[in-house]
Parts: structure tokens; C-alpha cells; sequence
């Protein structure tokens, strides 16, 4: 059983620790692909070793992370959900700065006079295009990323996703971390992609994405421009989102058990427990 499969126990040939842990997560990658109800739909054999020389610390700079998938797709679900796997890991053995999130969404540029002189967020959308990349400043969102990367402390955006599109600049202190993170519609779109080591994307059931997304038009009150809005990003979800499922590291199931997300990286956070954080 993999799950009985520790770093120390593999013993087939592998000349280096990096090996080893390339095999370790080749195994675990080929198990979660091959479940029932798995969380994985593809991955590249590349990305095994870019993990690898992580957590080797054959590659001691931090990682950044870009998820990106249409609406309702359950990216922003999934992020969250390693956020706090990780958080948990970095508390329970006092790792300090272990991850911080650049959510894409809070780069929509500020369009709440636009707002007001249409009456309301339902009316602004309708003559608003906000599927598109050029609704968003991707080139900032392009640099505290690297800034944070590099080691500086950065003041990042706050967009108001209640219906007043107002943004607040400079508005939430980051920190750089070990990981960076973030996911949205446009975060694998040309003018931010190459800020991430490693890209994933989400693919969703249309069925599930419909439902999803009429659930939350309804709590953003969208009324009657909801099916304006579902049609309209559709469309554009064909032209600038799933083109970057081709470039993705790795294809996740949208639609999997939330538990089996953190279950997955649990098992690729024991590889650090026992490289780094075995008792003597």
C-alpha cells in the first residue's frame, strides 16, 4: 500500500535523495491518477521533478503557484483548501512564513463610478465585459509576485466582490513566504504565467459549473443579468481560459471530494516530515 511507502523504504536503484523522492512521488502521482474520484486528470512527468528539487532543496528559491479554470470551477475552493493543509503543517512544527495567497481577482482595475452611473452592478454588468484578461491589471499583479519572490514585502489590492467593483489599493501587507500562491480566471493568461514555477488548471463538469455559478450570481444579486453573464463567460472561457489547460503542470478534477485535495498533499508533505522533521 503507498500509503505504507516512506522515503527510507524505497531502495530500488535510485542513486540520489532527489531520485529517491522523484519515485516516492511518481508513485503517489500514479495512485491518486488511477482512483476512483480522483482529484488528478493529467500531469506532466516534468513536474515530478520540479517537485522533487524542492523538497530535495536541490532549488532553494521559493515556489510560486498559479491555478487557474473557468468560473465555478472550484479553483479558488481548492486553493483554500492547500492553504490551510499547509498552514496546519507550518504550525504543528513552527515553520514561519510558509505560504501566502495573491488572489487574482482583487487586480480588476476599479470601475465603481462606472457602477454608479449605471445604477447598479447587474446594470454595469450587462455593458461590461468582465471576462476578458484586459479587465484586469495583470502587469501588477505580475510584479508583487516577483516581488515577494525575491524576498520583499509588498502591499497588494482589494477588490470588492459585493457589486461596488471598487478596489482598494495597497491595501493588504504580504509577506514573501515559501510558497506563493494564486488562482482566478486569468492567472495562466500571457501577461502573468511566467510569475509561477508551477501551473495548474481546473477542469469542471458544464453541469456542475452551471449550478455553481447560478448560486453565486444569486449572492452577488446579479438578477436578471445572470444568463447574460453565464453566456458571455462561457464564450470567452473558450478563447482565454481553457487554452491554458495545454501549458498546465498539472489538470485537477474540479469536481473531486474536497478531502481527497488535502489528502493528496498530505502525502507529499510527508516527505518533508521525514526529510526534515523526523524525531532523533
Amino acid at each position: 500500500m503507498l500509503q505504507d511507502i516512506t522515503i527510507s523504504k524505497i531502495t530500488t536503484k535510485p542513486t540520489s535523495l532527489n531520485e529517491k523522492i522523484e519515485q516516492y512521488l511518481h508513485e503517489i502521482f500514479e495512485k491518486e491518477l488511477n482512483a476512483k474520484g480522483s482529484i488528478l486528470v493529467s500531469y506532466t512527468p516534468f513536474v515530478i521533478k520540479k517537485i522533487a528539487a524542492y523538497l530535495s532543496g536541490r532549488i532553494k528559491m521559493p515556489a510560486s503557484i498559479g491555478i487557474a479554470g473557468e468560473t465555478a470551477s472550484g479553483k479558488s475552493t481548492i486553493t483554500m483548501d492547500l492553504i490551510d493543509t499547509i498552514e496546519s503543517f507550518a504550525t504543528e512544527f513552527n515553520i514561519d512564513n510558509a505560504i501566502t495567497r495573491v488572489n487574482t481577482d482583487d487586480y480588476y482595475y476599479d470601475r465603481s463610478e462606472m457602477v454608479k452611473a449605471a445604477g447598479s452592478f447587474s446594470e454595469f454588468a450587462k455593458n461590461y465585459d468582465l471576462d476578458v484578461p484586459q479587465a484586469l491589471e495583470l502587469e501588477l499583479m505580475h510584479k508583487h509576485i516577483k516581488e515577494l519572490l525575491s524576498g520583499k514585502e509588498t502591499y497588494l489590492p482589494k477588490y470588492d466582490m459585493s457589486g461596488t467593483a471598487i478596489r482598494h489599493d495597497n491595501y493588504i501587507l504580504a509577506k514573501p513566504s515559501k510558497i506563493i500562491i494564486s488562482e482566478g480566471l486569468f492567472t495562466l493568461t500571457e501577461k502573468v504565467k511566467d510569475a509561477f514555477d508551477f501551473k495548474i488548471y481546473v477542469e469542471i463538469d458544464e453541469n456542475i459549473k452551471k449550478e455553481r455559478f447560478y448560486v453565486r450570481a444569486k449572492e452577488r444579486d446579479l438578477g436578471d443579468s445572470a444568463d447574460i453573464i453565464y453566456k458571455n463567460a462561457n464564450e470567452k472561457a473558450d478563447v482565454y481560459i481553457k487554452p491554458c489547460k495545454r501549458q498546465a503542470d498539472i489538470v485537477l478534477s474540479g469536481s473531486a471530494d474536497r478531502i481527497k485535495y488535502k489528502n493528496f498533499l498530505n502525502k507529499i508533505i510527508s516527505v518533508i516530515q521525514e526529510l526534515y522533521y523526523q524525531e532523533d
